[in-house]
């Protein structure tokens, strides 16, 4: 495959592109906090709830008999373990890290172990965990579009009073900022995007956007606000790179994304030492 074949195929993968962009935009704007939180491992445990949900959807259509949309799955089990890992654990002397690897070592088990047992849907569940939005729903590409809207406009809307309470919460708190409640808001909004996200692409492509494009703005550039903003485009090149990587050598597409948004970290992380060592020599 080439990618003038690609163009010529637009139409039939535009829905595909687009919410690998528009997923990518999100969570690459949602990773910085992500990252500067130091909470990279919640947001693993979140996504692979989701894909827990997806699959939960499947059995219960398959063995229960009741139909439940798979991104409705999806979102209920990411916003579950949101609020899981938001609960303070420490009277239990359990840390948080301690919730995060209990929350994700069982969601992967219990995935894996549900899709053992929905051989006919065997193909979707290996596509939830690891990505293979090959071809996206228009309904998924319109419910991602929606959620990715609101989010950022909230997001942008309170961004001086979000970003306030989140990186400096005595301070907020000392001028009346809800700083709980605006912490819990980022990680709901994390949820929420990676609920309606992994549906569509999958756990793998998700966790790598909410994470790897926030690790490369920041090391190219000091200044908050353009982080933000310089992620969410990484995110959504790396969303639509990985795409037309994987339809031009015929990779899977999760994968694809995950070593693209990788690759753009590493690039990052080449571009600073480079500046770094020419302000030595200075």
């Amino acid at each position: 495959m080439s990618a003038a074949q690609m163009f010529e195929a637009y139409g039939v993968f535009r829905e595909s592109i687009l919410c690998a962009a528009i997923a990518g935009a999100t969570l690459g704007f949602l990773g910085v906090y992500v990252v500067l939180r130091r909470v990279v491992f919640v947001s693993a445990a979140v996504t692979q709830s989701a894909g827990l949900g997806v699959a939960l959807a499947f059995f219960a259509g398959i063995h229960l008999g009741v139909t439940i949309d798979p991104m409705v799955g999806a979102t209920v089990l990411a916003l579950l373990a949101t609020f899981a890992l938001a609960i303070d654990t420490s009277r239990l002397r359990l840390s948080r890290e301690s919730v995060v690897g209990l929350v994700y070592a069982a969601s992967g088990g219990i995935a894996v172990l549900i899709g053992d047992r929905i051989t006919q849907e065997a193909h979707d569940i290996h596509a939830i965990l690891f990505g293979s939005a090959v071809l996206v729903r228009s309904v998924d590409l319109t419910v991602v579009a929606a959620v990715a809207g609101v989010l950022l406009a909230v997001h942008v809307w309170w961004f001086r009073g979000i970003t306030f309470a989140v990186f400096d919460p005595i301070t907020a708190r000392v001028h009346g900022l809800p700083t709980g409640l605006l912490s819990f808001l980022v990680l709901v909004s994390v949820g929420v995007m990676a609920g309606v996200s992994a549906r569509a692409l999958g756990a793998m492509p998700v966790f790598a956007f909410s994470t790897l494009p926030a690790m490369a703005s920041l090391m190219l550039v000091d200044r908050l606000s353009v982080n933000f903003a310089l992620a969410a485009l990484i995110g959504a090149a790396a969303g639509v790179a990985g795409f037309a990587f994987a339809f031009v050598t015929q990779f899977p597409v999760g994968a694809s994304q995950t070593a693209t948004a990788a690759a753009f970290t590493a690039a990052a992380f080449v571009v600073a030492l480079v500046r770094r060592a020419a302000a030595t020599r200075r």
